[in-house]
């Protein structure tokens, strides 16, 4: 700077001195000089064009000011090229700069708080036609600026709500008009996501031209949340009156400074108060109170009053029909905004639920007398259901529970379950020879000896009539197993007195050892059973390992394997019939269809020669199906000859039962044609139904196919089969028939399952009726059906039209 003006010095409150030969970029804060070295760079290519900037000048111990600048070269002879003198003038403009830094700090502010209040903001320019609006305004509608807006009113419209748009174009003349100032209405607006908002939009007026507004500016806020609010108040308010209404719940309020009540009509009904009827405090509703509740109900309001606390209470009233109601009272006391008291509340009529109340409590009692007693002999049955009631031995069901047991704890890969499945030689004899007392006698023996030899860590179950289980830990001595394997052996062999009968008999044992974490439980007792039969093979009297080298075995497994896929292919199996009478009379109520095996070259076979195979070959299911079309189709030809079944049941598999397309297969059956009955075979276990065959039980019941439980008591199904299925029949297992005559015990046992039944609706059919003395013990315990080769054989249909008509099983009460 080669010289300033007087009035520099003044403004920036120096000497002029102190500046002249400063450089004028030494003034200015770092941040403005690049603006500045700009300016000069270009003077120096043209030096006469005037240039202008605002920079801000700071000297040393002296505060800043803004200034306007205007710069221009001069021209001066001899002055060397590119460098020429500059004059700059000076304006003061820091007042200005200061309030243009407040307006924007301002308007910033204003813009923030519009954007955290969430309120778009819009001006239109009702000269120009131009609108423009805040970024909130977009955001509200789902948009970002730059995005295609509404750019007139007919744009607009076409994004608001039909409905809405008459009233949203009053509101658009209406800012047209002379006399408008400001404006405020609600309209429903398309989102840019297909929804619709509510706006609520407000205008003023910001500027006039020639007396009529020119520009209005205004705000939009998305109310949408406050509208549906509003609706399910609304909606909220409408049920609670309908709500009252249908629970006919009556409404009052008191004031306490006129002493007047006020009832609506549902309260009035409640207490049987006219229309006219005039209700004041210390009144008609105070005469109604029952005597024995009137003090009490009346200190409780006026202690509740009195603290402004909500009442809840019950009492009697006495109508003037002189009928008693138990009524029951909500109110709130409170203080109205001049100063008075009041009290508000709802009455509603209670005596039915009272009355119903005490019923019930009543009912709840008897039924929890009722449910210990059945829980007490639910508990006893289930007891005797899990044991062997003849030796007191845990039964095979006991064993299945017993194994998951054990397996569940787990085993290390050198220790796990030994299983010794005894079966005992000659039993059959000493039972034919000396009769079954004697052979009960000898089954305790054993019972007692097992249980001694097992010790501890043993525990031995009858599975069958002569048949044991005993499971011990194993952790790889094989020799002491053998030894205590010999000494059964040896033990089973010498002779037990019985009744001065001396029984000889011995035991073949099959042994089968599991080691890990992975036993199968059913196979480990299965290997054991192989192995008893290797032990059977052997000459008996002796015992055996389970041996996977057991060629024989599997090759006649192979065998009967083929020649079941072959006979089914060439429909070797047909249905037999055996009946079922009621109890008593010996009326015909039913026939069971029984699977048999018409084998070209070892005749008519049972189950118990091809079911287990079958299973295992996984066609059990597919016999089934053969088996129930058969029998609907002799059940027809029944009909025709003038033979009427009462009811028809067929066994049906675990496999069937766990098939999908079970319903399927009904549906294209004729089982409407035959009163039906699916009988549940023992090997299924029912205590815990699956998805599968829980749906198609249900599909079966509502076909009206009745569901049976068969061989009930032998260690398969049990009381929770009962809770859980509900079957219409339950079929006691012939092993527990077959010693009725002559076991109390066992008449005890068969007494309780056929009042467990009939408690439960069930009926109950007694299996293995072989003499008259079955049939007299089961009558005599009210068992309600019979079946038994006593009464009659399983026969083919054509025999059986001739055994019905014969009515030969009244004769000598045996038939076949």
């Amino acid at each position: 700077m080669l010289d300033v003006n007087d009035i520099f010095a003044q403004t920036l409150e120096v000497d002029a001195a102190t500046v002249i030969g400063c450089r004028l970029d030494g003034l200015v804060p770092a941040e403005g000089r690049a603006a500045l070295s700009v300016t000069f760079a270009a003077l120096r290519v043209s030096p006469l064009v005037r240039r202008q900037l605002d920079i801000c000048l700071c000297l040393p111990g002296c505060r800043s000011r803004w200034f306007r600048v205007a710069l221009r070269g001069l021209s001066r002879p001899g002055a060397p090229t590119g460098r020429p003198l500059i004059a700059a003038q000076l304006c003061d403009i820091d007042d200005l700069t200061t309030r243009a830094q407040d307006l924007a700090d301002l308007a910033r502010s204003w813009d923030e708080a519009m954007t955290a209040a969430k309120i778009g903001i819009w001006d239109v320019d009702l000269i120009q036609g131009v609108t423009t609006f805040s970024d909130m305004w977009y955001q509200i509608r789902g948009l970002r600026r730059g995005d295609a807006a509404p750019t007139d009113h007919s744009e607009i419209l076409e994004l608001i709500h039909p409905s809405d748009r008459e009233h949203v174009i009053e509101e658009f003349n209406r800012q047209r008009r002379p006399d408008f100032t400001e404006c405020r209405y609600e309209y429903r607006y398309k989102h840019a996501d297909g929804r619709w908002i509510w706006i609520e939009c407000r205008g003023s007026c910001a500027q006039r031209v020639d007396g009529k507004a020119s520009r209005i500016i205004g705000s939009d806020i998305d109310i949408t949340e406050h509208k549906l609010a509003e609706e399910r108040l609304s909606l909220a308010t409408s049920r609670l009156q309908l709500a009252m209404e249908a629970s006919r719940i009556g409404v009052f309020d008191a004031d306490f400074s006129t002493g007047y009540t006020n009832w609506d009509a549902p309260t009035r009904a409640i207490y049987g108060v006219g229309a006219d009827e005039e209700i004041k405090f210390g009144g008609l509703w105070e005469s109604m109170l029952h005597p024995e509740d009137r003090d009490r109900v009346i200190q409780a309001i006026n202690d509740h009053i009195a603290r402004l606390k909500p009442y809840d209470n019950q009492f009697r009233i006495i109508r003037p029909d002189g009928s008693i109601r138990h009524i029951r009272t909500r109110t709130l006391p409170f203080i109205e905004v001049d100063g008075s008291k009041r009290m508000i509340g709802v009455n509603w009529d209670e005596t039915d639920d009272i009355l119903l109340r005490h019923d019930l409590e009543r009912a709840k009692t008897l039924a929890e007398a009722r449910n210990r007693e059945l829980e007490v002999a639910k508990a006893e049955i289930e007891r005797i259901a899990m044991l062997d009631p003849l030796t007191e031995l845990p039964n095979r069901r006991f064993l299945d529970q017993r194994m998951a047991v054990l397996i569940a704890q787990g085993f290390d890969r050198e220790h796990g379950l030994a299983i010794l499945h005894i079966d005992l030689d000659r039993f059959k004899q000493i039972n034919d020879t000396f009769g079954h007392s004697v052979g009960d006698a000898v089954l305790q023996h054993v019972g007692r000896l097992l249980q001694a030899e097992a010790g501890e860590d043993g525990q031995v179950f009858r599975i069958g009539g002569d048949e044991f289980v005993m499971v011990r830990p194993y952790d790889g001595d094989h020799v002491s197993l053998e030894v205590l394997a010999t000494r059964l052996v040896e033990a089973l062999r010498r002779p037990v007195s019985v009744h001065e009968y001396e029984c000889r008999f011995g035991a073949s044992i099959g042994i089968a050892v599991g080691v890990g974490k992975d036993i199968d439980p059913q196979q480990l007792l299965l290997n054991a059973d192989i192995g008893l039969y290797s032990a059977k093979s052997g000459g008996k009297n002796r015992w055996a390992y389970f041996r996977r080298e057991s060629h024989a075995r599997m090759i006649m497994t192979k065998q009967v394997s083929d020649d079941i896929l072959r006979g089914f292919e060439c429909d070797e199996f047909e249905p037999h019939y055996q009946l079922q009478f009621r109890a008593g009379s010996l009326d015909i109520i039913g026939i069971e269809a029984l699977a048999r095996w018409q084998h070209p070259e070892r005749g008519l076979l049972s189950p118990d020669h091809f079911i287990a195979i079958a299973d295992e070959l996984g066609i059990l299911s597919e016999i089934d199906g053969v088996m129930l079309r058969k029998t609907l189709a002799d059940c027809q030809r029944l009909k025709l000859a003038g033979i009427d079944i009462p009811k028809c049941s067929v066994n049906i598999s675990a496999g069937r039962l766990r098939d999908p397309h079970l319903l399927d297969m009904l549906s294209n059956l004729p089982v409407s044609r035959c009163p039906l009955s699916f009988e549940l075979l023992e090997s299924i276990f029912l205590d815990e139904l699956e998805d599968q065959v829980a749906a198609n039980l249900a599909h079966i019941r509502k076909a009206g196919i009745g569901i049976e439980i068969d061989d009930f008591g032998s260690g398969h199904a049990s009381i929770t089969s009962l809770l859980h299925l509900r079957p219409d029949v339950i079929k006691i297992d012939r092993q527990l028939v077959s010693t009725i005559p002559t076991s109390a015990e066992r008449r005890s046992l068969i007494g309780a399952i056929i009042e467990m039944g009939h408690s439960l609706g069930v009926t109950v059919i007694g299996e293995g009726v072989e003499t008259m003395d079955h049939a007299y013990w089961l009558h005599k315990l009210k068992c309600d059906f019979l079946q038994g080769f006593g009464l009659a054989h399983p026969m083919s249909a054509d025999r059986l039209v001739d055994f019905i008509r014969s009515e030969s099983w009244r004769g000598d009460g045996s038939a076949g």
